[in-house]
C-alpha cells in the first residue's frame, strides 16, 4: 500500500469543519445518567489464570441500560495498592479473550481492565458479552446497527459501556480512582477518544490508529472494512444518506474529541487503508479544542498500514504514560 491520502504537510493542516449536533452534550449526559441509574455495583471474582506474576479477576459491570458487560481486571501480583489503572478497549470483532492472555500494562505495574465489546468476540480473541438491543435492517457487521437514529445506534451502547468501565475500575480497592487512563487500537482507539470526551477526570488517553473518526471522508476514500459496511448500506438505502451521517455525528471521534481535556498520545500509519490518515488527523486536531492548553501528541509511522507502530509504539506509550503520571 502506497501513501494514498493527503501529504504530510496537508495532514498537519487538516482541520475539517465538522459541526456538532446542537444537543450533543445533552444527548450524552442523559444517556450516561440513565444507564448509571439502571446499574448495579461491579463484581470482581478472582480466577486462576495459571500465571504467577499477575492476579486476574473476572469482572461484570453494568453498561448501557444496566446490561451486564464482562471484562478482565489484571493486577501485578504483590503490588502495593492503590495502583494507577489503564482501561483497554478492543479492536473490531475482538473480545476480552482468556484470563491468561495478559497484555503489557499489568506487567508494567498498572491495574488493567480489558473491556469486552458487546456482541463482538469472534475475531482473534473471544468475547462473553451479549448485545440485547437491535433495530432495523443493516449491513453485515456492527457499523449500521440502528444507524437511523442516535438513540438506537450500536455505538451509543458501546461508548456508554466504555465510560461505565472507567466507573467500574475506579470502584476496585486496588485502584487509585484519580489515576485512570484509557487506551485501545483501531475500534479501541475510537472508543478511547469517546471515553476521553465523556468520562471525567482521566489522566491520559491513548488512541492508537483510531477508527470511528470523520466517517463521511472515510467512506469516500477507502473501500476497506469496516467503513465499507456503511458504504454498502447506503448503496442499498439511497434515501438515507443524510440521516445516516446525522446519526454518526454523535459518535464521531472528530466531533466528540473537542470535549476531552486529558493529555493524549495518538498514533497514525500513513499507509493505513482501514483508518485513513486524514481521518485520524481530523480527530487529533479536534481533540481538546474546548479546553485550551490540552496536551496532545501524535506518533507517525510513515511506512506502516493499520498495524501502526506495534511494539515500537507500545514502548512509546509506556514511557509517555510514565512521564504523565510523574
Amino acid at each position: 500500500m502506497a501513501m494514498f491520502d493527503l501529504s504530510r504537510d496537508e495532514l498537519a493542516a487538516y482541520r475539517p469543519e465538522l459541526p456538532a449536533p446542537p444537543d450533543l452534550d445533552a444527548f450524552w449526559s442523559q444517556t450516561l445518567a440513565g444507564s448509571r441509574a439502571a446499574g448495579a455495583s461491579a463484581r470482581f471474582e478472582r480466577v486462576d489464570s495459571g500465571l504467577s506474576v499477575v492476579e486476574t479477576f473476572d469482572v461484570t459491570f453494568s453498561g448501557f441500560g444496566g446490561d451486564p458487560v464482562r471484562g478482565w481486571l489484571h493486577l501485578p501480583a504483590g503490588a502495593h495498592a492503590p495502583l494507577p489503572a489503564v482501561v483497554q478497549y478492543l479492536g473490531y470483532t475482538g473480545g476480552r479473550g482468556l484470563p491468561h492472555e495478559v497484555g503489557v500494562w499489568a506487567l508494567a505495574g498498572y491495574a488493567c481492565l480489558v473491556m469486552d465489546t458487546r456482541g463482538q468476540g469472534t475475531g482473534s480473541t473471544v468475547g462473553d458479552t451479549a448485545d440485547p438491543a437491535g433495530a432495523g435492517p443493516g449491513a453485515p457487521g456492527f457499523m449500521t446497527r440502528g444507524i437511523l437514529s442516535p438513540d438506537t445506534y450500536y455505538y451509543r451502547r458501546v461508548f456508554t459501556d466504555a465510560v461505565l468501565a472507567v466507573d467500574a475500575v475506579r470502584s476496585h480497592p486496588g485502584v487509585d480512582p484519580q489515576r485512570v487512563a484509557v487506551t485501545g487500537a483501531s475500534q479501541g482507539g475510537g472508543i478511547s477518544i469517546a471515553a476521553g470526551a465523556l468520562a471525567s477526570d482521566l489522566v491520559a488517553v491513548m488512541p492508537d490508529v483510531p477508527f470511528l473518526c470523520h466517517f463521511r471522508r472515510a467512506t469516500e476514500i477507502t473501500d476497506e472494512s469496516p467503513y465499507s459496511e456503511i458504504t454498502q448500506y447506503l448503496k442499498a438505502h439511497r434515501d438515507h444518506i443524510e440521516q445516516v451521517f446525522a446519526t454518526l455525528a454523535y459518535f464521531d471521534g472528530a466531533v466528540l474529541g473537542p470535549m476531552a481535556s486529558a493529555p493524549a498520545l495518538f498514533s497514525v500509519g500513513l499507509m493505513d487503508p482501514i483508518c485513513p490518515p486524514s481521518t485520524v488527523y481530523a480527530a487529533f486536531h479536534a481533540y481538546g479544542v474546548r479546553h485550551p492548553g490540552t496536551r496532545k501528541a501524535i506518533s507517525v509511522y510513515d511506512y506502516n498500514e493499520h498495524e501502526g507502530g506495534q511494539g515500537f509504539h507500545q514502548a512509546e506509550q509506556l514511557a509517555w504514560l510514565r512521564a504523565v503520571l510523574a
